[in-house]
Formats: C-alpha cells, structure tokens, sequence
C-alpha cells in the first residue's frame, strides 16, 4: 500500500480530528501527556511540533503562560488559530525560529509519522535554550499496542484513508536515544496505555474507570517502560 502525502492527509484528518476527543480514551492520554509535560513547562515559552487543533496546546498554555504551535497541516493551523493560539504551518523539519528561542518543546503523537526523525529532534534541540527540556512522544516497539497493530487489518483513519496509508514507526527506547542529536540527554521516561489491547477498554462506562485508574497507578512504576506510548523527557545541556 503506497503512502499517502501526510499534508494532504492531516488535512483530511482535520475535519473530523475532535469529534471523538471529548471520550474518555483520548481524555486519559491528553491528560497522561500534559502531566508528563508540565513540570518542564510551567512559567516558560513552550513549542509544540504538531500542535492539530490545539487542544493539548490550549491546555499547556494555562501551565507556561506562553506557547507558540506549528503543524503541517493548514487545515489543523486553521482550527488552533479559532482558538485564539500562535500557531503557524510549518516543517518539524524546518522550525521557522531562531536558536534557543524556547524553553521546552513538546511533541505527541506526531513523531511517529515523520521519516526523518534525526532531523525533526536537531530541531527541536536547536531551538530550545541550554538547560531547556524535549518532551517527546513516541510509539513503543515493546508495548501490547504496537502486537495489536502488527495484527490487526487496516482501519480508516480518515474519509478516504486507512492506517495503513499513514507512515508509522515504532521504536525502542535504544533506538529513541540513538534518535537524539549530541548534547541532549534522557532524563526520564513515562509510558501510556501499558495494560488495554483497545481503547474500547476505556470508553467502556465501568471497566474504563477501572482501567484508567490501573494506568495512571502503572506510569509510576517502571512497567510503564512497555506503555504504547513513550514519552521521553531529555534536556538540552549547555
């Protein structure tokens, strides 16, 4: 299956990217990645590389006090811009910003998706000031999440897109240290979503609770390691 242009589909995506964020599955990430980031993020100017419709970017705002978003999609820069967010289409590729302009720069569930991921993390790290902090999700390679997909048939993800149409990466945390350029370092990692094969689990009215409460109990532990989702904290040293 050939893969499809990421701009023309986050476009596509943007028409229907909210409609299922308001249930449970979605709040507990946005959530989990929000509570990862914000000791990282509270009373300096933050960047996030992919920022949608900016509602993980809106949420981050009321922690730093000032955040700046790009995303690829003019579609998705439309919708964060209603909201009243900085936000400009651009490259993760190419930051449009001066060197050490921000405090910390967040990314989640977008670093997946970009081939080449050597040089969306250089920029980051560029554009983040010495002492500063990445807070950078990925998909995890050792994670029930990643055996699911190797297993299950392609689903659409997009009126006329299915997943397996959308470069995806799964990587282990050796090859996420691998990914990073010199001078920034691992500090700490958390993992999201370690127990459920599906996020119907946390839809579900009674066993969602149940599982939600398992997995923010889990993040503080190291089984979090096998999370789907693999947020990695690494500071910019000077």
């Amino acid at each position: 299956m050939k893969t499809k242009d990421p701009r023309k589909y986050y476009d596509e995506f943007s028409t229907m990217y909210e409609d299922e964020r308001a249930k449970p599955y979605h709040v507990f990430l946005d959530e989990s990645e929000i509570d990862a980031a914000r000791p990282y993020c509270q009373g300096g100017h933050v960047l996030e590389v992919g920022c949608g419709t900016g509602l993980v970017l809106e949420r981050l705002e009321q922690i730093s006090g000032k955040v700046t978003g790009i995303d690829l999609s003019h579609g998705m820069v439309a919708k964060a811009g209603q909201r009243g967010l900085a936000v400009a289409q651009a490259s993760a590729t190419d930051l449009p910003f001066a060197d050490d302009t921000f405090d910390c720069a967040v990314s989640f569930k977008v670093l997946a998706h970009i081939p080449p991921i050597h040089e969306t993390l250089a920029e980051c790290a560029r554009v983040v000031r010495p002492g500063g902090h990445l807070v950078l999700e990925f998909y995890n390679k050792h994670s029930m999440r990643h055996m699911v997909k190797l297993l299950k048939p392609a689903q659409k993800v997009a009126t006329s897109t299915t997943d397996d149409q959308v470069y995806t990466r799964y990587d282990s945390l050796a090859e996420i240290r691998n990914y990073l350029p010199a001078g920034v370092r691992i500090v700490k990692s958390v993992g999201i979503r370690c127990l459920a094969p599906t996020y119907h689990f946390y839809n579900a009215p009674v066993v969602g609770r149940v599982t939600v409460g398992l997995e923010k109990a889990i993040q503080r532990t190291p089984l979090s390691r096998i999370g789907g989702f693999l947020v990695v904290i690494a500071q910019v040293e000077g």
